[in-house]
């Protein structure tokens, strides 16, 4: 899995084929990550004119600390050094990563139940394989902050290694999660570079040079977020050499829950835009744009909160229809009754009936044994 140190020039989430037409895109990665591949081919005595080649580089140019490359060049670049050099890490390390030692790493995180767990599990593996770096996975005053700690002393792929690192990182992170999870600022332990504009692209956010720690930091709460991707969607990510596109995320999938929570918790000041908004410290104009954005609407997820407060409290209570009205926020039993049959297809009496015969036939003994 190639390291994300450009910004993607297509805006789907999904990765693409290999086969896929794809433009050059505009020129921001800075020739200092090629000299730094160009580094890595030297250390194992290779010849790097087929990478150059493939990725259509001009030797003369490499040299040009002003020079730069376009995602694409640099995505086929990465492919062909690490499967060519056999080390995904392209000389980061003591030691090589072979080809597939992310994608190990990326599964090991993948039955996670939360985006924290499996950025503490990603850290931890990733210092099963290498011990040249430490990564580790920090909250303090509502920031996250994912660290990595390099002991040595300075090398030629320095650079290149803590931002491809912490690109990956972020990338997945925004994977896992299907959202986009915006970046509070980054830290590096190192001087700035000549290129330091192009950290404003592959770092949105405040950026720091010379710093104690190379870091970075998001809002703790996208911590909670449940992984959403699955052993097919995995299998899709890996089958092509891609790099993870931070940019490509256009989902927030922590407001959608912030406004799940608010309607759940504070049903009587989220129920309307204004009452939420206020909550959330916007104007309803932009709440209801960023919902849009989204793919959703204040109303989708009212429908939502709704249809699960309700199926809870006619399975764990008596109450009759009325009531249940009345505490999922419908002005009339008529009007609650005609929502529940548009949710599950049933009145509220048929499912409650149906779901407690199904309780019981699961209930009775031998119903959950295993046939040997």
């Amino acid at each position: 899995m190639p390291p994300s140190i450009a910004p993607s020039p297509h805006p789907q989430d999904s990765q693409l084929p290999a086969a896929s037409p794809r433009q050059p895109g505009k020129a921001v990665t800075p020739m200092g990550f090629v000299q730094a591949i160009a580094w890595a081919y030297a250390r194992r005595g290779m010849d790097p004119a087929g990478a150059w080649a493939a990725a259509q580089i001009p030797p003369d140019r490499i040299s040009d600390p002003d020079a730069r490359i376009s995602a694409l060049q640099m995505e086929r670049l990465s492919g062909h050094a690490m499967r060519e050099l056999d080390d995904e890490a392209l000389g980061w390390f003591g030691r090589r990563l072979p080809w597939g030692s992310y994608g190990l790493l990326a599964r090991g995180s993948l039955g996670a139940p939360t985006l924290r767990l499996a950025l503490k599990r990603w850290c931890r593996h990733h210092g099963l394989l290498v011990d040249d770096i430490a990564l580790a996975l920090g909250e303090a005053d509502g920031v996250a902050t994912i660290t990595l700690d390099d002991p040595r002393a300075p090398l030629p792929t320095r650079e290149f290694c803590h931002v491809s690192v912490l690109r990956n990182i972020h990338g997945l992170a925004c994977w896992y999660s299907d959202s986009r999870i915006p970046l509070l600022g980054a830290s590096f332990s190192f001087a700035a570079p000549p290129h330091r504009d192009s950290y404003a692209v592959l770092f949105p956010g405040p950026v720091q040079f010379s710093a104690a720690q190379t870091c970075i930091r998001f809002d703790a709460r996208y911590l909670e977020l449940p992984l959403r991707r699955d052993e097919a969607a995995m299998n899709q990510l890996l089958k092509n050499a891609l790099p993870l596109m931070v940019q490509s995320y256009r989902r927030d999938r922590l407001l959608l829950e912030r406004v799940r929570q608010l309607l759940r918790s504070q049903p009587q000041q989220a129920h309307n835009a204004e009452g939420l908004a206020s909550l959330l410290h916007v104007s309803p104009r932009t709440l209801h744009r960023q919902l849009q954005e989204l793919g959703s609407s204040l109303q989708a997820l009212k429908d939502a909160v709704r249809r699960e407060r309700a199926i809870e409290l006619l399975l764990r209570t008596q109450k009759p229809n009325k009531q249940l009205a009345e505490a999922v926020g419908f002005t009339s039993e008529k009007s609650f009754i005609r929502a529940f049959r548009g949710w599950t297809g049933q009145t509220p009496a048929d499912y409650r009936q149906q779901q407690r015969e199904l309780a019981a036939g699961d209930s009775r003994p031998g119903a959950n044994r295993s046939i040997s």
